[in-house]
């Protein structure tokens, strides 16, 4: 499962960041990179996305990505990730976390960044002091 993940995750390189899409090759965001994998592994998504501005975190003040990810991912501690696995980032110590990816090993991962389009990059050291959750997809 995490072999096909990665591959997934991958065949989104090259995707411009376009904010609340997720359609391969035409746009997504770093939810919508993480909704069309979970498209094309896990199958049809689990709930609609409500429409959310840029600035939702810093607006509502609430975990919503998070809460988000207990639902319909599994919770594992940061510091164990491994391939396959979605990483939820802090972009600030007192913001709720608001940027996600999926690791492609231990130390890089794939993502859709405002202003670029999907890439792997790696895991330095900023990104692993924002580093707040990570999940793994379901397996049943």
């Amino acid at each position: 499962m995490r072999e096909l993940i990665i591959a997934e995750a991958r065949s989104w390189i090259g995707t411009p960041y376009r904010h609340q899409a997720s359609l391969k090759g035409v746009g997504c965001d770093c939810l919508g990179l993480v909704r069309g994998v979970w498209r094309a592994v896990v199958g049809p998504e689990p709930e609609p996305l409500a429409p959310y501005t840029p600035d939702w975190a810093e607006a509502g003040g609430v975990e919503t990505l998070r809460e988000a990810a207990r639902r319909h991912l599994v919770a594992i501690d940061p510091g164990l990730f491994a391939p396959g696995d979605v990483l939820l980032f802090r972009l600030r110590a007192h913001l709720p976390a608001k940027h996600c990816a999926i690791a492609a090993s231990g130390d890089a991962m794939i993502h859709a960044h405002d202003g670029a389009s999907v890439c792997e990059v790696s895991i330095a050291p900023w990104w692993r002091r924002h580093l707040a959750y990570a999940f793994r997809f379901p397996t049943d």
